[in-house]
């Protein structure tokens, strides 16, 4: 019934710190497998809504690519299409990309570039 050689102390010690270890362990992985890539991908997000300008090209989470009209604390005005008239309020959250007007005038400088090298 009772057996006596599960309570020896030197087993037990040893089976403990052993658990331990591989708790530090475990948490080790886990912090750099899961928590600091997602540290480094908020910084990311942070940097480019402090980039947020009058005039940028934005990617909304929903997928539609619009043009930066007024920025507020929380919230930009985003006007889409050709249409004047389609001005829409949402919050920096929801922007997935942005693409300064300088970005683009140089991509289109070197493709038209890359045309002519391959012509």
């Amino acid at each position: 019934m009772f057996n006596p050689v599960f309570l020896s102390s030197s087993s037990s010690g040893s089976g403990g710190l052993v658990m331990i270890v591989w708790i530090v362990i475990l948490f080790v992985f886990m912090y750099f497998l899961m928590i600091r890539p997602q540290q480094k991908e908020t910084k990311k997000k942070n940097a480019l809504m402090e980039s947020l300008a009058v005039g940028d090209t934005v990617l909304t989470t929903s997928g539609f690519y619009g043009t930066v009209i007024d920025i507020d604390d929380d919230t930009i005005i985003v006007e889409f299409g050709s249409n004047k008239n389609c001005r829409i309020p949402m919050q920096k959250a929801a922007i997935a990309a942005v693409e300064k007007p300088e970005d683009a005038t140089k991509e289109v400088v070197e493709d038209k570039k890359a045309d002519k090298k391959t012509k």
